[in-house]
């Protein structure tokens, strides 16, 4: 009621109604870790394109599997990713300057990389005081079509060295600059051995200037290195990393260098112990691992028999699955000629078009699950190939007349007929970890509440209208929403005991669709009856 009933009258109290809408998750998210030519090592970025990719990562690599996984992935329905870099070794190209008063300013590409070395910077009047105005000119010089051009520039005007300047030269770079870092080195102190260019000419931030690649007195970034390809161990280890994107979260996982890991199709050790962790990490996390197999691995026999190795199968969980056999595209970088890809980056592209277009719940396979932009490598596989596979929990990627390339299979690593588990479809295991995301996220506000029956109204209350959305939207089997779901947070659930321990326990139950992944059809003849 009001705080204060001073005067005879009418009062008017807003009271709220209990109603905290629960918002679902993004449902195809996809991240990818690999060698990259630029972009930041170590953090993850997000990207919503492939033009995006480009900018911030150097576009396709013949190094890098997941530049064309990216590629692909954009391709066939993707519309949000997480790019992590890992390259050991990357190193950032460089320039120092110093002028006679000994004030050393250092120039770095943004990111590490030899695309650095394509950068270069020209100083313009770089006084003796550190109180003394400077301009720093960048300019990015590329050869395209066989001539030198001028591809991005950026002009820092009005700079000084004084920390406590408004211009101060590193914090307005280094704020405004999209290409470079300025670091101050200070005071220098026998600067014998530090690098020295030479001091670039008056009048250099004239527009005309910056756009012309032979223009003088623009120094180049030197020393700038791609790093290496990563091993499975250093991938193993970047993976935490991903975690620098919360609260975003991703759902999928795409590492297609694991493909490539090894030499021979035995037990592929690199491949199984990439697989083991990002599987972990992926579970941990509400995540969905597509799992490329090793492209020594690439007959029907060789997948059989790689799938039964011990070592294999102990990576099998309900939060991954595997895909067979690779795609073939033709690659820009080589003019068109064919380039065999893992198949994961088209897959995660291919389930988020599906997400789109017809909900998680429905299985990211058949005929309307079409491959863009590539072909089934090897001969098309046939029934009798997927009724070998389909029983492993491998899903084919198959070639149909008309429908062209297909994904055939909807099974997580725990769909092998064996194994007979209750996670064995990939659209219901997707929609759980989708429910168990959204109220995760949803309920945060829970925390610290009264722990009594208005509580767990507002609980059964918002949860329950999140639950409903989605059977009307078709998400479960049943024809009525108590066929479908259920909702129960009250003394049934929760205890004395649990209220003492702080506790609120929620039960939440739904029905799945399944696909029809087997269609039956029976026909029987009919005689002719005579008329009565």
């Amino acid at each position: 009621m009001p705080t204060a009933l001073t005067h005879p009258g009418v009062y008017l109290e807003e009271l709220p109604g209990g109603a905290r809408p629960i918002a679902g998750v993004s449902t195809s998210t996809t991240a990818f870790v690999d060698f990259f030519s630029k972009g930041p090592v170590d953090a993850p970025m997000a990207i919503d394109s492939f033009d995006a990719f480009t900018a911030h990562f150097n576009g396709l690599d013949q190094r890098s599997e997941a530049s064309y996984g990216l590629m692909q992935y954009f391709l066939n329905g993707g519309q949000r990713a997480f790019v992590l870099r890992v390259a050991p070794g990357a190193a950032a190209s460089g320039v120092t300057f110093q002028n006679s008063g000994n004030n050393i300013i250092r120039v770095d590409a943004i990111d590490p990389g030899l695309w650095g070395d394509d950068l270069e910077v020209g100083i313009e009047t770089f006084g003796v005081a550190p109180t003394n105005v400077f301009n720093v000119v960048v300019r990015h010089i590329r050869n395209v079509d066989g001539q030198d051009r001028v591809v991005a520039a950026e002009s820092h005007l009005n700079l000084t060295m004084q920390e406590n300047g408004a211009r101060y030269a590193p914090t307005t770079v280094n704020n405004a600059s999209r290409l470079v870092r300025v670091t101050d080195s200070g005071q220098a102190a026998g600067t014998a051995n530090r690098p020295q260019p030479t001091q670039t000419a008056a009048g250099i931030s004239a527009a005309a200037i910056i756009n012309n690649p032979s223009a003088a007195g623009f120094t180049p970034l030197a020393s700038g290195g791609d790093g290496n390809q990563p091993t499975a161990a250093q991938i193993n280890a970047a993976l935490p990393l991903l975690d620098l994107m919360a609260p975003q979260v991703f759902n999928m996982m795409s590492i297609p260098r694991m493909a490539r890991l090894d030499a021979a199709a035995g037990a592929t050790p690199n491949a199984v112990s990439v697989i083991g962790a990002a599987t972990t990490f992926c579970r941990a996390r509400r995540a969905f691992l597509l799992i490329d197999p090793p492209t020594v691995v690439a007959t029907m026999a060789q997948i059989q028999t790689w799938m039964n190795v011990a070592a294999v199968g102990a990576t099998r969980d309900r939060n991954n699955a595997y895909f067979f056999p690779p795609i073939e595209i033709p690659d820009p970088l080589s003019e068109g000629r064919p380039r065999v890809v893992s198949p994961s980056g088209t897959v995660a592209g291919v389930y988020a078009r599906t997400d789109g277009e017809r909900g998680i719940w429905k299985a990211p396979a058949g005929t309307e699950a079409r491959v863009r932009g590539g072909d089934v490598v090897g001969p098309p596989l046939t029934d009798a190939d997927s009724g070998v596979l389909n029983p492993l929990g491998v899903n084919a990627l198959r070639s149909f007349p008309v429908f062209g390339n297909v994904l055939w299979g909807a099974r997580t690593g725990d769909g092998a007929d064996q194994l007979a588990s209750e996670w064995k479809y990939v659209p219901v295991r997707r929609t759980a970890l989708y429910l168990e995301e959204s109220l995760v996220q949803g309920l945060r506000w829970v925390v610290f509440e009264p722990n009594d029956e208005p509580l767990w109204a507002q609980i059964r209350l918002n949860v329950g209208a999140f639950m409903q959305t989605l059977f009307r939207k078709g998400a479960f089997q049943g024809r009525t929403p108590r066929e479908a779901y259920l909702v129960r947070c009250d003394r049934t659930t929760t205890t004395q005991a649990d209220i003492d321990n702080g506790v609120v326990n929620i039960l939440i139950g739904f029905a799945p669709l399944k696909p029809a992944e087997f269609v039956v059809i029976q026909i029987q003849q009919l005689t002719a009856q005579a008329a009565a």
